[in-house]
């Protein structure tokens, strides 16, 4: 049980990181489809600071999981934050 609950949290973090991914390349890519904001981010070296602009909605899943007393799934958004933060360093070393 509480394995499952931890996975469907990092599940929720994931999707929460996709869809505010797409939000912010909607909002600063000024019109333009999303492919072309992430070319022009991988292009720029800006798509570390992009990723990490959309994590941000993971933290608004983490706080409602721990208002609902749903720790384990707290701890899934959590892990899959920190996987993104490492992600995003790593990305920026290349």
């Amino acid at each position: 049980m509480i394995k499952k609950n931890i996975i469907i949290g990092m599940l929720i973090g994931l999707i929460a990181n996709v869809i505010g991914l797409f939000a912010t390349a909607s909002i600063l890519g000024q019109g333009d489809d999303f492919t072309t904001v992430i070319k022009a981010a991988i292009s720029e070296g800006f798509l570390g600071k992009l990723v990490s602009l959309g994590a941000i909605l993971n933290l608004g899943a983490f706080f409602i999981f721990i208002r609902k007393r749903q720790d384990y799934r707290a701890r899934g958004v959590l892990l899959i934050t920190v996987f993104i933060a490492i992600f995003t360093f790593v990305f920026k070393m290349i």
